[in-house]
């Protein structure tokens, strides 16, 4: 189940992690996963907000390289092998390899808090209490996405501590296109799927898909879904790079919010995307939708106790900003 964090990709880590004293680096990798949870990406990379803000505080030249990735497990595999330089995943993501480098992987900013919606096209299945031992669910990475922690949740809330893991053995590992269209194909294995958006809107516009919950009614308000994170070691080596990546991210967010159809326009300018853009801003409309593409995270405390009372993460932190960086603490998190 954790596979990304398995002993020989931390023994990998350690050994390549570079000193504080580096040189600040002039080009970078920046990954993130498909959907408009990653909007402030698409943003930042048309609008190249990062090499201007960079640029602004003397680092000139800065090349920013921007990957997708599936799945938030291949995007922290592809850190801890130094293959990358920041991820943009979800809370869970984080919150494992904090845990696991011992507190040398911390949050930069987050940039989104959308809820994510279980979706089913199975008749029977109104509720987690219908899922049966042959159901499958797909999810972005078992066991330590967002998803899969969310379902870990609800569980031992639903059935008792002791049944936390009763969902693990449903999940199946499946991108979200992917699991788009399996959903799509009523002779699918799986019916399931805890999506993201747009997917799950998508999703729910087919016939006979319907929601089953989410991750607001799980954990009880808003929980950041996305969210930028990096080695200590290179947020020590490239202050004015990480500087960057906070202004940056806080400009996309208020250029979502300000031209939500220029921000849609840039996403399908990078993805390829072919819904339309009427559609698309049906999905921003929803309610609260576009407010929660915010820089402050949300509901991560309650992500990381439970982490650490099942004895996933061993530690647990104080606060949220334990797994930020010391440069993020003015954000009004929880």
């Amino acid at each position: 189940m954790l596979r990304l964090l398995g002993a020989a990709a931390i023994a990998a880590f350690f050994a390549t992690t570079l000193p504080a004293s580096a040189q600040e680096k002039t080009a970078i990798s920046i990954t993130r996963q498909p959907g408009i949870l990653y909007l402030a990406s698409h943003v930042m990379e048309t609008q190249k907000l990062i090499e201007k803000q960079a640029a602004k505080e003397g680092l000139d030249g800065l090349g920013i390289e921007w990957r997708t990735f599936s799945g938030g497990g291949a995007q922290t595999d592809a850190l801890l092998a130094g293959n990358v330089d920041i991820v943009n995943t979800g809370s869970g993501n984080l919150l494992l390899l904090w845990d696991r480098t011992k507190g040398r992987v911390k949050g930069i900013i987050p940039s989104s808090a959308q809820p994510v919606i279980l979706v089913s096209n199975d008749p029977k299945i109104k509720s987690l209490d219908d899922i049966g031992p042959s159901d499958k669910i797909a999810v972005p990475t078992v066991g330590v996405s967002t998803q899969a922690i969310l379902l870990q949740m609800v569980a031992a809330a639903k059935y008792g501590e002791d049944q936390v893991r009763k969902l693990d053995s449903n999940t199946v590992q499946l991108g979200h296109p992917d699991a788009v269209a399996a959903i799509a194909n009523p002779n699918h294995e799986v019916k399931n799927h805890f999506s993201a958006p747009p997917f799950q809107y998508i999703e729910l516009k087919q016939k006979g898909v319907h929601r089953v919950t989410d991750s607001r009614e799980i954990i009880g308000g808003s929980l950041t879904q996305a969210t930028f994170f990096t080695t200590t070691a290179f947020a020590e080596s490239n202050p004015v790079i990480i500087k960057a990546v906070r202004e940056a991210t806080k400009q996309a967010v208020a250029y979502i919010k300000n031209d939500p159809k220029g921000a849609l326009e840039a996403y399908k300018t990078i993805t390829g995307d072919k819904t339309s853009i009427d559609d698309l801003m049906a999905i921003m409309n929803e309610p609260g939708f576009i407010d929660d593409y915010r820089t402050e995270p949300q509901g991560t405390m309650k992500f990381a106790t439970h982490l650490n009372k099942i004895g996933t993460l061993k530690m647990q932190p104080k606060a949220w900003t334990d797994y930020y960086l010391p440069e993020s603490a003015d954000l009004n998190g929880n």
